[in-house]
């Protein structure tokens, strides 16, 4: 399902089953469900569906469940390992991709059960096997995290 406009190649939508064979989580550190609106070399939507079955729940906090900020990055930076593999091409499908830093990070708003977490992923560059990203991740159109993320891939 992609499109070419002669300029920018398009992928719809990249689907759980190609998910788990691109990039090595899984279960509980899965944490995206579909990447939608992908333009390969350029930016990517991640989606997770945030449910009161996530297992971090049971400790954060058991009285008012709030997703972790640190799992929110981890959700933007498995968008952007999709993003670089998918760009990549089959070659690169279960490479490593590793953090190298996160810069600015921010959290606006709790996320809780029920909330469809977008993350919008940029590239800002990349050199070689090293790419950076401009993050945010909205909850109904309103923004409640952001970051940017460098990570390089590796081959395992």
């Amino acid at each position: 399902m992609s499109k070419d406009d002669g300029s920018l190649k398009t992928v719809k939508l990249v689907n759980i089953e190609k998910i788990v064979n691109m990039i090595p989580h899984r279960y509980p550190m899965l944490l995206i469900d579909k990447v939608e609106d992908l333009i390969l070399g350029e930016s990517a939507v991640g989606i997770k569906n945030v449910t009161a079955n996530e297992n971090f729940f049971t400790g954060h906090f058991p009285s008012k469940m709030v997703m972790p900020g640190v799992l929110m990055i981890e959700s933007m930076a498995q968008t952007c390992a999709v993003l670089v593999i998918e760009t990549i091409g089959k070659t690169a499908e279960g490479s490593l991709v590793y953090f190298m830093s996160v810069d600015g990070a921010k959290f606006r708003k709790p996320v809780i059960p029920g909330d469809q977490l977008k993350f919008i992923v940029k590239k800002i560059k990349n050199r070689g096997k090293v790419w950076k990203f401009q993050c945010k991740g909205y909850v109904e159109n309103e923004i409640v995290s952001e970051a940017v993320i460098s990570a390089m891939i590796m081959a395992e």
